[in-house]
């Protein structure tokens, strides 16, 4: 039997689909601002899609380009002006920062509500102790999209590669309040092949091109592959073999037009949230 491809389009456009209605309902627009530092090429492409997706929704953006020699203190200075407008439901500060900017201090500064990218701690924290806010949106993508594809999780053994704050940590907890049984696996693991071959459900996200092979992947086994990585020839690859996935795995996510999408639809969906709390909330 062969593998199943899981589009990530196709739910992206379901995920948007969905916020129009919401969004109409609200008495003004979502506001979402984009602050992005220096020129970047993969974060300009990032923010230009973040952007369109915006205009397609009828989501109100605003992008704001300081220079690359920006200070912490002035680019904290921003932040905080966003923080005080009432028409911004959402900020968000692309990584990476240049070298001279303390990421963490202005990753912190932005006010937790209007966090739509789940990185604040006030919003990791919520997300261990399984309080309702806005999440990673790259693990929330995935878990949308195994739940659109009924995948079923709670029973499962998952194993999650890669322990970085916007992908690893919440998709291992996500999956863990979702009642599978989470291995987190990194570059210090001591036999990672094992630790992979027990998954039903392994997710990558390490950021080395075809790092998992056929020694990482149970037959049968559902493959989500978060890696982005950019040849030399400008072709991108996943951190999983594309022939060991689609010879093994029951489903599995391509590189590109898997995970990619699903980030920026609930980037759109956490500021709909987030723009519905604060009108709520501002009426009450």
């Amino acid at each position: 039997m062969s593998a199943q491809v899981l589009d990530g389009k196709r739910i992206r456009d379901e995920i948007l689909s969905e916020l129009k209605p919401r969004i109409a309902k609200l008495r003004r627009p979502p506001g979402l601002a984009v602050v992005l530092v220096g020129h970047d090429p993969g974060s300009e492409v990032y923010v230009r899609n973040k952007i369109k997706a915006c205009g397609d929704l009828g989501i109100y953006s605003e992008k704001i380009a300081p220079p690359e020699t920006i200070t912490t203190g002035e680019l904290l200075g921003i932040v905080d002006g966003l923080n005080q407008r009432p028409e911004i439901d959402g900020i968000l500060v692309q990584m990476p920062l240049p070298k001279q900017v303390d990421s963490r201090k202005v990753l912190v500064s932005v006010q937790p509500d209007k966090d739509v990218d789940g990185f604040h701690p006030v919003n990791v924290g919520n997300l261990v102790a399984g309080i309702p806010g806005p999440r990673a949106c790259t693990p929330s993508g995935i878990m949308e999209m195994l739940k659109r594809y009924q995948i079923g999780v709670a029973g499962k053994n998952a194993v999650v590669v890669g322990r970085s704050d916007i992908v690893g940590k919440p998709m291992a907890l996500l999956l863990l309040h979702a009642n599978a049984t989470v291995t987190i696996c990194h570059s210090k693991t001591a036999d990672l092949a094992a630790e992979c071959r027990r998954a039903d459900i392994l997710v990558a996200a390490i950021g080395r091109a075809n790092l998992l092979g056929r020694d990482h992947i149970r037959p049968g086994a559902v493959v989500i592959d978060v890696g982005m990585n950019r040849m030399a020839d400008g072709k991108l690859l996943g951190d999983v073999d594309q022939d060991a996935e689609r010879d093994l795995a029951s489903a599995f996510t391509p590189v590109p037009g898997g995970v990619g999408p699903l980030t920026i639809a609930m980037l759109m969906s956490n500021t709909v949230q987030a723009a519905e709390r604060h009108l709520c909330s501002a009426s009450a």
